[in-house]
């Protein structure tokens, strides 16, 4: 180790940065997000073209964005359809469970897809009440149907918001929503179970194939929706806490539902990176928040009750063997938040002289299902003078010991059985969406027909921030002196206050006027370039950028973001709402770095090669594929089948099981898995080193997906550009065929 801690490399300025430049770097960059997640309002607008001229110029200008909004919360696949309703009885329990005199209740199911049925309550008027209209009534996820329906006395009599509506003469459905326990988070045959709250584990699995426990919740309200279209009686949502939410969307998806009333739920978004993550939606923030999504709803009437919301503190407790949820938390929506996205609504319905249809409901209990909230919801959809009285129920239910806990796990095994086979048709989607829009007749023509698909996977997968856009302004220092090479800290600007970080390596013997291959050599997760770069360190890099810079190439070894626990997965929470992700920084990050290294006079900027191990492998799947710069690139102990490593629930390899909750990239499964990843890297060179003991992936998994690779290359007629490297060792750096490779595909020349 060098003393001369103040040297710069030549026509660079001294790097004075002191500490933890690694913590820095995810410092500045969070901070960089935050600004854009409040900076996201005044950019949506850019994503409307409203036409106030009529409400149906404005219902048709507003469609893109509405089907863009179906897209987001995975409401996008096919429902059975529906002329009926099922009731749901057995030899113990009578599906009739109340009667009094003006209304009864029964329990019922419908469905959905063919896996998956909606499972709650019917209200239905009695004969001698006339019905005036149709509501789906929605309780928050943690309350069963038969709360709000006025079955038990759980709630307040003022609360029970489907009961009055019924006795109002209401015919009332009311779905069971998924809820937050963690009874059924896992696989108890692997021996894998989580702290996930159920809606989180289906969350993670849906997310990666472009669906989501929010879509799935609004298909099940839809369905309910295209039974009651069966005749011409009004239609209304309520819903309270979660089922605020499900109501919300519904009516913002489907302009069947002729008025909406949202309760405990509705406010500003922007800081819906702290709520729970089964709440992320990728792209949110970049075109809705609770105003846009409202105006989808516009000019149908809209209310919002600003009752207390469900409060959670985290997800339920972790417990020996069960851990591995996100953190998030629930809070009641502050009025002023409420207040401030209700004044943004309020601006699209007086544009469409609709201001009448927009209500904010104050209530002094704080309870949902104020007698003025369902008035104002029933006069919306053109219920005039109903009587909504407070009074409980007069008579309980007929059977009291029905088994909730396993309805609700047959509708949590539902949404799982669902998601595991759009798992299982993922690959047919790709070949679809890629393979078959792509041709390998010539490499021209394979870059020309992958041009789109690059575009798309910038754009809709990775997130596309800003460009660097200040000087990049280097700083170095010496900080390594050994006999064949030096090391150089080297800080780069990114963005204003925002900088990339890495180590340089340049050998000994560079002759003026030479300039040689680099190797961008990236570490894994929680690593630093130190552990690449600083041949002292013993652990699974065994120091490869050293050891490269021994064979006398140039080494550059960056900092890449994924340090600091959840330091850095708050980042991708706060990136994915405004369509960002963590690669998205890494990519600028790179970028810059690129610029500066194809600027050095020693360099060979053709010739600059990647090579990362475990996250870092990850990341040589993903920058390459976008930076053409990289000449070649070399996926070390990461690659595998990536879209079941992610979704899987029958394998201990899942990331299901893991704290790693920052792993699924929305619809990455129909789009692309590693395969079409290095299909975009392609006709560049590229490599799989791969240990059979690394416990990534089996080597079956590795070798499924190495052979779309290499079938790619061989039609391509570019056999001779990929290869694997099978070795015996586990998740760690073997260099053997790898050097090799970097040698060849970088041309320079083996040590003798």
């Amino acid at each position: 180790m060098s003393n001369k801690t103040s040297q710069a490399l030549h026509g660079t300025n001294p790097l004075t940065y002191e500490g933890d430049l690694a913590a820095q770097m995810v410092e500045v960059l969070d901070g960089y997000v935050t600004d854009a997640v409040a900076s996201s309002i005044e950019k949506r607008e850019t994503l409307w073209h409203r036409d106030y001229n009529s409400h149906d110029a404005y219902a048709e200008s507003v469609e893109p964005n509405r089907e863009r909004f179906r897209k987001q919360i995975g409401c996008i696949d096919e429902r059975l359809p529906i002329e009926e309703l099922h009731y749901v009885a057995t030899t113990r329990d009578t599906a009739q469970i109340v009667e009094d005199e003006h209304y009864t209740v029964s329990r019922i199911r419908w469905h959905v897809f063919d896996e998956v049925e909606g499972e709650g309550l019917l209200l239905e008027p009695k004969h001698s009440v006339p019905i005036t209209a149709q509501i789906v009534a929605l309780p928050d996820a943690d309350w069963t149907p038969e709360t709000i329906a006025g079955v038990t006395d759980e709630l307040p009599p003022n609360a029970q918001f489907a009961r009055r509506l019924a006795k109002a003469g209401c015919r009332v459905v009311v779905p069971l929503l998924i809820n937050r326990d963690d009874t059924y988070s896992g696989n108890p045959i692997l021996g894998a179970t989580t702290n996930q709250p159920h809606r989180e584990f289906i969350y993670r699995m849906a997310y990666q194939l472009g669906r989501h426990i929010i879509g799935y919740e609004v298909q099940k309200v839809l369905s309910v929706v295209d039974w009651m279209s069966l005749t011409e009686l009004p239609i209304g949502v309520i819903g309270y806490g979660e089922g605020g939410l499900i109501a919300f969307y519904s009516a913002a998806v489907d302009t069947r539902i002729q008025a909406a009333a949202v309760s405990g739920y509705f406010q500003s978004r922007q800081a819906v990176w702290r709520e729970p993550i089964y709440r992320n939606l990728w792209g949110l923030l970049h075109e809705f928040g609770d105003a846009e999504i409202a105006s989808l709803i516009a000019p149908r009437p809209l209310i919002i009750e600003d009752s207390r919301g469900p409060e959670i503190d985290g997800p339920p407790t972790p417990q020996p063997g069960r851990s591995g949820a996100a953190p998030g938390q629930l809070v009641s929506p502050p009025m002023d938040a409420v207040e401030s996205e209700f004044n943004r609504t309020t601006e699209f319905y007086q544009r469409l002289n609709s201001e009448d249809a927009l209500h904010l409901v104050s209530t002094e209990d704080r309870l949902p299902g104020s007698q003025e909230a369902l008035n104002t919801l029933l006069a919306g959809i053109g219920v005039e003078n109903a009587h909504i009285d407070g009074y409980p129920s007069s008579i309980r239910a007929a059977i009291s010991d029905f088994d909730n806990e396993a309805r609700q796990k047959r509708q949590f095994t539902q949404l799982v059985d669902l998601t595991q086979r759009f798992l299982r048709e993922a690959a047919s989607r790709r070949k679809q969406f890629f393979w078959d829009k792509t041709d390998t007749s010539s490499l021209t023509r394979w870059q020309e027909t992958c041009a789109d698909a690059k575009t798309y996977f910038s754009d809709e997968v990775i997130g596309r921030c800003p460009p660097p856009n200040v000087p990049a302004n280097p700083r170095t220092r010496l900080i390594y002196d050994e006999p064949l090479w030096k090391g150089y800290e080297v800080v780069l600007d990114v963005w204003k206050d925002v900088f990339a970080y890495g180590i340089l390596l340049l050998p000994n013997d560079l002759q003026p006027g030479e300039q040689r291959p680099v190797v961008v050599c990236q570490h894994g997760l929680e690593g630093r370039p130190q552990n690449t770069a600083d041949p002292r360190i013993e652990s699974v890099y065994y120091a490869y950028a050293a050891q490269l810079a021994d064979r006398g190439f140039i080494t550059y070894a960056p900092q890449n973001p994924y340090i600091g626990q959840d330091a850095f997965r708050v980042i991708q929470r706060k990136a994915n709402p405004i369509k960002w992700s963590l690669f998205s920084l890494i990519v600028r990050q790179h970028e810059r770095t690129l610029d500066w290294l194809a600027e050095q006079p020693f360099v060979d900027a053709d010739r600059i090669g990647f090579y990362g191990l475990s996250y870092g492998g990850k990341t040589a799947m993903r920058v390459p594929a976008l930076l053409d710069r990289y000449a070649c690139s070399i996926c070390s102990a990461d690659f595998n089948e990536w879209i079941v490593k992610n979704a899987t629930v029958d394998a201990r390899y899942s990331y299901m099981f893991t704290g790693e909750y920052e792993m699924p990239e929305f619809d990455l499964g129909n789009t692309f898995n590693y395969g079409e990843m290095a299909g975009l890297i392609a006709p560049r060179p590229f490599m799989v080193e791969r240990g059979h003991d690394d416990g990534v992936a089996p080597d079956e998994w590795v070798a499924h997906e190495y052979a779309v690779v290499r079938r790619l290359y061989v039609r391509l007629g570019i056999a001779d550009r990929t290869e694997i490297e099978f070795f015996d060792g586990g998740h760690q750096i073997n260099s053997d065929g790898t050097f090799k490779f970097l040698h060849r595909h970088l041309n320079w020349p083996e040590p003798s």
